[in-house]
């Protein structure tokens, strides 16, 4: 798996040392303008050697059937703490940090840690390579010890130790972040010509209880914060599972953007998996944030030591033996022919699979629904006339007052048994 380095440039200015560990010991991989192909006249020839790299990408292996010149990369570094993988469909899409440090807090700026220095192991394992980081910000010190995995996807296996200098309000374990516009939820009129655009789709949450939650994104009118208390989290993801190219018509390859799963190693105690949405109105902002927040204040002198597996592929590495949803969608509220009552929307939620494919003939499943306030009305539970066994939805009107949002929760169920995960959303009421 060899590694090709990144050059400084306007995005990414500062320089970050290279180091590769060969027989215990490191020796530090020095600036070159020789190892990069450059015109003669690029103004990077003008930095003096030993300026330093920007950061570092594995490829494939040459003699691995995924090798290609033009894109045979699989894991990169580069900028902050940030990294990203490609998963087993071949693409980038979402990043990952090191550590989040009050991310969006409004008055308080969000810190970016860097990650320094980098230390290469010479040694590779048969599926890929391990790499340790050093950490640095104005709030926190930390090393990271980084086992990288090419398989059907890619496997990050993540030892992390952090010592904080300074309170942190949001201290932020196991950031994710991705990019989510737009999708059959809802659209803004003559906003794109494509029908959905995003990098993830919705947030997925294993509990320390064992429930299954999905949350599907939006793109707020103003930052919104949500938290999901929890003790000792079995997982959450940034996930992608709208993998129809007719949903996006667009050759940047959007159904093919890995899901990102956070498999915790060991007790993480309590805290809330908490998710950051912040409004875009374009695609290159990465302006969803998961991330796990401990319950205890993060103080100066504290010290973190965490573990956990970063699954990059095509679906949740820990499928849920219940149906899952699909797709969530908006609407008009009331009856079709009869004037539409201000202040109500229909709200359809898709579910597919699970034991939703073997639901007997004449039974229907029913859906259980909970709001955090306001009304339902003209709830109906159908399948979906498809033709896709299995593929149920569940029809409501959320009836309520004022603009404040609402905490929705949907799931189906026959003969008191649970069929589907558990839809969660904040409906946004306009």
């Amino acid at each position: 798996y060899p590694a090709t380095f990144f050059h400084l440039g306007t995005y990414f200015r500062k320089p970050v040392r290279m180091h590769v560990v060969e027989g215990g010991a490191a020796r530090e991989i020095l600036y070159d303008p020789a190892y990069f192909d450059m015109p003669a006249d690029s103004i990077a020839r003008k930095l003096p050697q030993g300026a330093g790299f920007a950061g570092f990408r594995f490829q494939e292996a040459r003699d691995d059937a995924r090798y290609d010149w033009r894109k045979n990369d699989w894991v990169a570094f580069l900028g902050a703490s940030y990294f990203r993988a490609i998963g087993e469909l071949h693409q980038y899409g979402g990043s990952a940090r090191g550590v989040a440090i009050d991310s969006a807090l409004g008055g308080t700026p969000e810190e970016f840690p860097d990650f320094t220095d980098f230390y290469i192991d010479a040694a590779e394992a048969a599926d890929g390579v391990k790499v340790q980081a050093a950490l640095d910000g104005p709030s926190v010190a930390g090393a990271y010890s980084f086992d990288l995995r090419r398989g059907k996807g890619v496997v990050t296996e993540i030892d992390a130790a952090l010592f904080l200098r300074k309170d942190v309000e949001r201290l932020g374990l196991a950031p994710l972040t991705s990019m989510y516009w737009f999708s059959e939820t809802r659209k803004p009129e003559g906003i794109d010509w494509r029908p959905e655009v995003h990098d993830s789709d919705g947030l997925s949450l294993w509990t320390g209880a064992g429930e299954r939650l999905w949350r599907p994104l939006n793109d707020p009118a103003k930052v919104d914060v949500s938290a999901f208390v929890d003790e000792d989290p079995r997982g959450f993801g940034l996930m992608q599972r709208d993998r129809l190219f007719d949903h996006y018509q667009d050759g940047v390859n959007y159904e093919r953007r890995p899901s990102m799963w956070v498999e915790p190693l060991g007790k993480w105690g309590k805290g809330a998996v908490e998710l950051i949405e912040i409004p875009t109105d374009d695609e290159i902002n990465d302006n969803v944030v998961a991330l796990w927040r401990p319950a205890a204040p993060a103080k100066a002198g504290d010290a973190h030591r965490f573990g956990y597996r970063l699954h990059w592929l095509a679906a949740n590495p820990f499928p849920d033996p219940l149906a899952r949803c699909v797709a969530t969608r908006v609407g008009r509220g009331g009856q079709p022919g009869q004037p539409r009552p201000a202040g109500v929307r229909k709200i359809v939620v898709e579910f597919l699979g699970g034991p939703l494919a073997s639901v007997p003939f004449g039974v229907k499943p029913e859906a259980v629904l909970t709001a955090s306030r306001g009304t339902f009305a003209q709830t109906l539970v159908e399948a979906v006339p498809d033709d896709v066994p299995g593929h149920w939805r569940a029809e409501f009107d959320v009836v309520v007052e004022g603009d404040a949002p609402v905490e929705l929760r949907c799931f189906l169920r026959a003969e008191d048994k649970p069929l589907t995960e558990t839809w969660t959303w904040r409906y946004h009421p306009f």
